[in-house]
């Protein structure tokens, strides 16, 4: 419901990462220099993560089908349900645009959060964590009901 109520707001967008990558284009036009250029660069690389994890979850090779996804032109993507390069409206593979831009707003915000922050606290997984104690059987004792 929530998503319906996303797309009505703000309208759809090519799903399965397509409309990230087209995003890549307005990359191009920012006047960036030095440091920017690289921070740029991360953006550009970040921003086909989810196509090229899509793809790998259907067991593809991503560089590829994202390369083959520049190549195309609007909502031309590929359908990893198929397997096939298709148009991705017309397929009804679709995202809220308002999802999609407030994942992309969210994520630049974290970046910049960490980019800030002098030090960061985390824990670290434990490779050989024990496993969960047990419940034990039944209902406690009565306590002196007798």
């Amino acid at each position: 419901i929530n998503a319906t109520k996303a797309a009505v707001e703000e309208g759809i967008v090519p799903g399965g990462g397509v409309a990230l990558i087209r995003v890549q284009k307005a990359l191009d036009k920012v006047a960036a220099d030095g440091d920017e250029i690289i921070g740029v660069d991360i953006v550009r690389k970040a921003i086909e993560a989810p196509l090229r994890q899509l793809v790998a979850n259907a067991a593809e090779e991503g560089a590829i089908v994202v390369q083959e996804v520049k190549k195309g032109k609007q909502t031309f993507g590929y359908d990893v349900a198929s397997g096939e390069y298709v148009d991705m409206i017309a397929a009804g593979i679709i995202d809220p645009a308002k999802v999609t831009r407030s994942a992309l707003q969210n994520a630049a915000s974290i970046a910049g959060l960490l980019l800030t922050t002098e030090a960061m606290v985390s824990d670290l997984p434990e490779k050989d964590a024990p496993p969960m104690p047990d419940m034990g059987g039944g209902m406690g004792g009565m306590g002196g009901m007798m």
